[in-house]
Formats: structure tokens, sequence, C-alpha cells
């Protein structure tokens, strides 16, 4: 991170509004851009919902819960959150 003197970058209205509140201080000012979503970056996100349309085919093909609990290392009630929609 970077450290700019406000004094250099900012108009001088705005400067001397900022110095009201947070005169003397340093001042973390965020990227404008919007965050990502959870797992977008990474992956996960895809990641699980492949997965989760696979137990959902395979539940509409006639898989028991319990069956598809095991077979991806998930609980019982994970998997009826999955193909119930909860």
């Amino acid at each position: 991170m970077k450290y700019k003197n406000a004094q250099d970058i900012l108009p001088d209205k705005l400067l001397k509004e900022l110095q009201q509140y947070v005169s003397g201080e340093t001042l973390y000012v965020p990227n404008a851009q919007t965050k990502k979503g959870w797992g977008t970056v990474s992956g996960s996100r895809r990641y699980y919902q492949e997965r989760n349309d696979r137990i959902i085919k395979k539940f509409k093909s006639g898989s028991i819960v319990e069956d598809l609990a095991e077979e991806f290392n998930l609980s019982v009630d994970s998997i009826r959150k999955i193909v119930y929609g909860n």
C-alpha cells in the first residue's frame, strides 16, 4: 500500500473537509472496484456448484440420500439441503 500526502493530491476544499474528521491521522481509502463474490476468484464457487449439480442429478436418477452422503463425503443433512434446496 502506498502512502500519499493528501495535500499533494486532493483539492483544498476536500482536504479541509477531511481535516474536520481525521486531522493529522492516517486514513485508508479503499479501492473503488466492487468486491468480488465468494469463490469467484479461486473457482470454489464453480467447483461446489458442479458438485451439487451432480448430487441433484444422481438423486433425481434414484440414488438415496444416505448413499450420496457416503459417496460425496458429506453429512446426510448437507445432502438433503442440496437436493431439497434448503
